[in-house]
């Protein structure tokens, strides 16, 4: 029994869990660069393991599926780490809330919306792509456009709150316009396509959203 006990802690221990991120994190990476290279339905798990440099097991052992990978490796790079928590409990996005001035708020927002983007942004094409074939991708990314709508919502809350909405805005228009606004659309267009740099784009949606919301141009 002493054993068993003793077994049970040497599996469990921190070193071991530390492994099995480290793993779980060197599999995430190589999904990113192959499906960024050759798309979702090209790139295989037994190609993902390989890029790895793990047994098609290891590769799977953590997500169950590739939807399942591309699912672990959106919400990697959208919060920045490994936590479990949603968005609205990091430290980037509080502060975005609690913020009393409402410019400043939206400047905020403007920052996290160009570092979120910058890290994910080769993700948008990649599982918007994969959702036209793949229902577990659709899945996601409507899960994307309602979660990010609702984060969406609760600036704008917060805002009216304060009552720094301009005159005649309602909460629901103010986070239809904000929600379009820091769309993945808007990047994709202005950073993908017309080669916008995270700076440009942040300030443009910064004073884009002052203007609309709040009728005030930034000066």
């Amino acid at each position: 029994m002493v054993k068993e006990h003793a077994s049970r802690r040497a599996y469990n221990s921190p070193r071991r869990q530390q492994q099995a991120a480290a793993t779980r994190r060197t599999i995430l990476e190589a999904a990113e660069r192959l499906f960024l290279q050759d798309g979702y339905p090209a790139t295989t798990m037994e190609a993902i393991a390989a890029e790895a440099g793990v047994s098609l097991k290891t590769a799977y052992l953590p997500f169950s599926t590739k939807s399942g990978l591309l699912r672990a490796l959106w919400d990697l790079r959208l919060k920045s780490d490994d936590a479990d928590a949603p968005v609205v409990q990091h430290e980037w996005f509080r502060e975005v809330l609690e913020e009393p001035d409402p410019v400043r708020k939206l400047q905020l927002n403007a920052r996290n919306s160009a570092a979120a983007k910058t890290r994910i942004g080769g993700l948008f094409r990649v599982i918007r792509g994969a959702a036209e074939t793949d229902a577990d991708c659709g899945a996601l990314w409507r899960l994307i456009q309602s979660d990010f709508y609702a984060n969406q919502q609760m600036i704008v809350e917060s805002i009216h709150r304060g009552g720094g909405l301009r005159r005649g805005l309602s909460v629901a228009a103010g986070t239809d316009i904000l929600w379009t606004l820091n769309h993945p659309d808007a990047w994709m267009l202005l950073a993908g396509q017309r080669g916008w740099s995270p700076h440009a784009y942040e300030a443009w949606l910064a004073q884009a959203s002052c203007a609309q919301l709040l009728g005030t141009p930034i000066t």
